[in-house]
């Protein structure tokens, strides 16, 4: 492969020969065109947004009446470049279709100067490669490290590789193919991760909610969600037997904690930590549990936990910890295997107040009882974690293929030609398999 002598892409350097070295404002335009809330309420559309992209990796279906700021109208056929927070590349190639289609203000259009001239899905995947997003974080301005924005003139005077529009071409359909296996597997191997951490909620439900005696004697209850418990076991409210600690919370601005220098102590939220700050209100081991949020109800993430240490908590977390020397380890995991729903209130934003929370009942174990149970969590917690670990390692180690051979390909590090394409296309089907589960702990 014959290289040019000198280097012309700025944050690539050599390109192969008989490629091209244009900016991005030479293949492309900015096909932005606003669409105001007045107008979305009138609209049901498909909606292009940085949420839906992190969440779902595709648009979703609203009503216009529940968008509640101005968007850009799209036409389809574009490519959405995010400009916020470059470093995670966000980029989407929108369809033509009938659709009503709307994207964050967020997001870069760009739209084809002579249509047919370039391959759009080879131009997503070099401007969504990763190699492309590190050069992109060099131009990010912001006084806060939580949102940092590129200028769109930036991104339209960068210079690119482009190879003639058959190469282009080629390297779509093999990306194209190899993407969909790669893509196919890593589902296989989340759908892994589900199954076992599911069967591991299931055996420390049972236990912190029945106990580890399979032969207990047991007693039907009135309360809705306990129809029986063992019957040495007490049913008590949350508020009788953990004590909150809400009052010492203090919310922090996105602003107050970017102006900081010295961020040693976690800072808390809802599902966890989500910043470092300079100071700290807690000192211990503290069971956190979510006060607001989707998660309420979606329990995508974990909604009890421990903090240790020294910490600061928002407003978005109850703080609450045992009685009488109860097991947080035990509480915490009872807390995370119960369903609050009944007791959750709002729609637009679901919420488990203090009063409701402190309310709620379950049906509680002497502490000599907690602690079995605690060290019976941990024994299982320690057989299920390396089986864990090690497909979370086989889906990394796929994520970091895929990302390698989009940048190759479309570097052109690696040339592909027809007979690649096919034998990529031929061998897809047999990447996709199903791939066996580990053995399970009984």
């Amino acid at each position: 492969m014959k290289l040019l002598s000198q280097p012309v892409v700025e944050w690539l350097g050599t390109t192969p020969h008989g490629w091209s070295q244009p900016r991005l404002k030479g293949i492309f335009r900015d096909s932005t065109g606003a669409i105001s809330i007045e107008q979305l309420a009138e609209l049901e559309v498909q909606h292009y947004s940085i949420p839906n992209f992190d969440e779902f990796g595709a648009p979703a279906r609203e009503d216009g009446a529940t968008i509640a700021s101005n968007k850009t109208l799209l036409r389809g056929g574009e490519i959405l470049f995010s400009k916020l927070n470059c470093h995670k590349p966000r980029v989407w190639l929108v369809p033509h279709d009938d659709q009503v289609k709307v994207a964050s203000t967020e997001f870069i259009p760009l739209a084809e100067w002579h249509s047919g001239k370039t391959d759009k899905r080879f131009a997503a995947y070099l401007v969504g490669s990763a190699v492309f997003a590190e050069y992109m974080t060099c131009f990010q301005t912001s006084v806060t490290n939580s949102h940092r924005r590129i200028n769109p003139t930036d991104l339209w005077q960068t210079r690119v590789p482009l190879p003639p529009l058959p190469e282009q071409q080629r390297i779509a359909a093999y990306l194209d193919a190899s993407c969909a296996a790669i893509d196919a597997a890593v589902a296989a191997k989340r759908r892994q991760l589900e199954t076992l951490d599911a069967l591991r909620k299931s055996i420390i439900k049972h236990a912190v909610t029945m106990g580890l005696n399979p032969s207990v004697k047991t007693q039907r209850t009135n309360v809705e969600w306990i129809p029986e418990m063992p019957k040495h076991w007490r049913l008590v409210r949350v508020k009788d037997v953990m004590e909150f600690f809400n009052t010492v919370r203090v919310p922090l601005s996105a602003a107050d904690r970017g102006v900081m220098t010295e961020k040693t102590y976690d800072y808390y939220g809802a599902s966890g930590v989500i910043d470092k700050v300079e100071a700290y209100h807690f000192d211990g081991t503290y069971i956190l549990i979510a006060e607001d949020g989707a998660n309420l109800l979606t329990r995508s993430k974990p909604l009890a936990f421990l903090a240790s240490g020294k910490f600061w908590v928002n407003n978005h977390a109850h703080i609450l910890n045992p009685r009488w020397g109860g097991d947080k380890t035990f509480f915490v995991n009872l807390l995370e295997a119960q369903d609050f729903s009944l007791f959750v209130t709002g729609a637009a934003q679901p919420k488990l107040t203090m009063e409701n929370l402190g309310r709620f009942k379950f049906a509680l174990p002497h502490r000599a009882e907690q602690m079995e149970i605690a060290a019976f969590i941990g024994t299982k917690n320690s057989e299920f974690r390396p089986l864990l670990a090690l497909i979370e390692r086989q889906i990394e180690t796929l994520v970091n293929y895929r990302k390698s051979l989009i940048h190759e390909c479309v570097t052109g590090q690696r040339r592909i030609t027809e007979a690649d394409v096919r034998a990529i296309q031929e061998r897809a089907a047999k990447l996709t398999q199903e791939p066996t589960l580990p053995h399970t702990p009984a």
